[in-house]
């Protein structure tokens, strides 16, 4: 059965990136608090969330102060959340780690925030947007791909809480309603 797909027509619903239930590319990447993250570090989590992020897309911003909520509200319920800036540095230095560094300090970031400098894990995960978020089960399986709502603006006209949803479907043991939508978001910059 196809996964239902909010947001996008049947032709853009095969333009998306990876098909729902196939297991997470392993990675190992910097962190800004100086220490190498990989997925296997975070064995123990029930629940696993990247989101491609980075620091001057509007649309980041915007989703900044929901991604740190919802690390609080659902990390003691074993999910864990870990944000990948894969932007050319180069072409954009608001994206050096080093302003990541400064980023996650400012906003009190609550979550790993790594640097893909090579771009390789970003193009494993064929990943397109800030933010894209992929969401995967204790078995990282991919249960989720996607925008984290569906109202960037303001928080208060949000009528969708797609990542909300699908970490409390999987949580009481359910299949997520929407498992996949079209990410929203500034494109990654590539180099």
């Amino acid at each position: 059965m196809k996964p239902q797909v909010s947001g996008t027509t049947e032709e853009e619903d095969t333009l998306l990136a990876l098909h729902i239930v196939e297991g997470i590319i392993d990675f190992t990447l910097p962190g800004v608090d100086g220490k190498q993250h990989s997925y296997a570090d975070y064995h123990d989590q029930s629940i696993l969330v990247l989101i491609f992020s980075c620091n001057h897309c509007p649309y980041v911003r915007a989703w900044e102060d929901r991604m740190i909520a919802i690390q609080q509200d659902y990390a003691d319920k074993g999910v864990q959340l870990i944000a990948i800036n894969a932007n050319d540095a180069s072409k954009y230095p608001d994206d050096s780690f080093e302003q990541m560094q400064q980023r996650a300090t400012e906003k009190g970031f609550n979550f790993p925030y790594l640097h893909d400098e090579t771009q390789q894990v970003a193009q494993a995960f064929a990943a397109q947007r800030t933010p894209e978020v992929f969401v995967f089960d204790q078995q990282r399986r991919l249960r989720f791909h996607g925008a984290i709502d569906d109202h960037f603006e303001d928080p208060e006209k949000v009528n969708n809480h797609y990542l909300r949803q699908t970490l409390d479907a999987l949580l009481a043991g359910e299949t997520p309603a929407i498992q996949e939508t079209n990410p929203v978001g500034c494109t990654i910059k590539w180099k």
